[in-house]
């Protein structure tokens, strides 16, 4: 089973950047899809950004042209950099494994890194 464990939250600005990590305890390069999530509060869990095993990569619309995704050469490390940022980013960020066996789904999650965008 693999464990992610996400860091680089923290206070920020707004307009300013930080960039998240999501450090798998294995490769991830075989893994379907590799995520980041947000949850605000009184919030349902969004999808932020996706990147598959093929390098594809995928965006919330709230979100283009300021984050982008990225793994390591390596394959056990995922990143988010975040420019731009702005209050409504304010949220937990999770890091999520989506895999496939059988036909099957199952998610993996990190803990969560806060997020806090002041403005």
């Amino acid at each position: 089973q693999v464990q992610l464990v996400e860091s680089g939250g923290g206070l920020v600005q707004a307009g300013r950047s930080l960039r998240l990590s999501c450090t798998a305890s294995r490769s991830i390069l075989s893994i379907y899809a590799m995520g980041w999530y947000r949850q605000a509060p009184g919030k349902q869990r969004e999808l932020v950004a996706s990147i598959l095993n093929t390098g594809s990569t995928n965006y919330a619309d709230s979100v283009k042209g300021r984050f982008t995704i990225s793994r390591d050469n390596a394959g056990n490390t995922v990143y988010l950099q975040m420019n731009s940022l702005k209050s409504e980013d304010t949220a937990v960020y999770y890091c999520n494994a989506e895999r496939y066996s059988g036909g099957y789904r199952s998610d993996v999650w990190g803990q969560g890194t806060q997020v806090t965008v002041s403005s």
